[in-house]
C-alpha cells in the first residue's frame, strides 16, 4: 500500500494505494500546518485564513462549512496546491512501502513542476463552475488531464487504453449518451458529472470538491451527493466545501471555518 516518491523533480512515481478499511481511521492522509492565507487588495491585507490546523484522513469524507468570505475555498485551494499558504505548510502523508517507510512530505513548497504533476495525478478537483472547456465534447473533457500529462507521443501510444478508461467512467456517472456532446449542450446536473467523471481519470487518492452542488437544483444535488458518497464507500479520500448543512451532516466529519481558524466539529454522519 503506497503513496509518492518525490525523485529529482519534474519527475516521480505514484503507486496508487489500495485504500484501507474504513474503521481503521483516523490515518492521516493530507494535512494543513498553521495556515495562513493574506491577499492585497488596493494597498490594503487580508487576511483570510489566520494559523489553520486540519488533517484529511485516510479513505474519509470531509466537510468544510463556514460563512460566505470564510475561506473555504481558499483553503480548499491551498490543500490541492492551486495556491500558496504566506505562511504554514501543506502536507501530504504517505504509506509504507517495502523500500520506503511512512512518510509526511510537505508538498506546497515543491518545484512547479512537481507541484503540477501532484495536481494531475494525486488530487482529483470538482468546482462548483465546473471549468468544462467549452470547445471539448464531454469525452475529450474527461481525457484532458491525461492528454496534458502526456507527451503527444506518449499519448498517441496509450490513446486507446485512456479513452476506453474515459468511457467507463463517463459510464459510471451515467452520460455514456452524452459522450460526444459539448458542454453547452448538457444540464448543470450533467455538466457536473462530466467534471467528476474528469476528476476520477487520473485514479486520484484525494478528492477535492468546492460546493459540487451549489449551481444545482436540489434533486440534482441529491443525485451528485449520493454519487460522491459512493465513491468515497469505495474508499476514496474526499474534502469538501460547502454551505449546505444538510450535506455536511451526510460527511464523516464537519470542519468549520470562523474568522480565519478552524473548528473540528466531530462526526457529521453521526450527528
Amino acid at each position: 500500500m503506497v503513496g509518492l516518491v518525490l525523485l529529482d523533480p519534474p519527475y516521480f512515481k505514484v503507486d496508487l494505494p489500495i485504500m484501507t478499511d474504513r474503521l481503521t481511521f483516523p490515518l492521516p492522509h493530507l494535512s494543513t500546518v498553521a495556515l495562513e492565507r493574506t491577499y492585497l487588495k488596493a494597498q490594503v491585507r487580508i487576511p483570510v485564513l489566520r494559523g489553520v490546523e486540519m488533517t484529511v484522513n485516510r479513505g474519509e469524507f470531509l466537510a468544510i462549512v463556514g460563512q460566505s468570505g470564510s475561506g473555504k475555498s481558499t483553503l480548499l485551494h491551498l490543500m490541492g496546491l492551486l495556491d500558496q499558504p504566506n505562511i504554514g505548510e501543506v502536507r501530504l502523508h504517505v504509506e509504507p512501502t517495502e523500500d520506503h517507510p511512512a512518510e509526511s512530505l510537505r508538498i506546497d513548497n515543491l518545484p512547479p513542476a512537481t507541484r503540477d504533476a501532484l495536481r494531475n495525478r494525486v488530487f482529483g478537483f470538482i468546482f462548483q463552475a465546473y471549468h468544462l472547456l467549452p470547445e471539448l465534447t464531454v469525452l475529450e473533457n474527461v481525457q484532458s488531464p491525461l492528454m496534458i500529462r502526456e507527451s503527444v507521443l506518449g499519448y498517441w501510444k496509450n490513446r486507446r487504453e485512456y479513452r476506453d478508461r474515459a468511457c467507463e467512467i463517463i459510464d459510471r456517472v451515467g452520460l455514456s449518451h452524452r459522450l460526444k456532446h459539448r458542454p453547452s449542450e448538457l444540464s448543470g446536473g450533467e455538466m457536473q458529472r462530466a467534471a467528476i467523471a474528469r476528476s476520477l481519470i487520473s485514479r486520484p487518492e484525494i478528492l477535492l470538491a468546492d460546493e459540487p452542488t451549489g449551481n444545482l437544483d436540489a434533486q440534482t444535488g441529491r443525485d451528485i451527493m449520493a454519487l460522491l458518497k459512493s465513491l468515497n464507500d469505495e474508499g476514496l479520500t474526499i474534502a469538501m466545501v460547502t454551505h449546505d448543512d444538510n450535506l455536511a451532516n451526510q460527511a464523516d466529519r464537519i470542519i468549520r471555518l470562523a474568522n480565519g481558524r478552524s473548528v473540528d466539529l466531530a462526526n457529521g454522519a453521526a450527528a
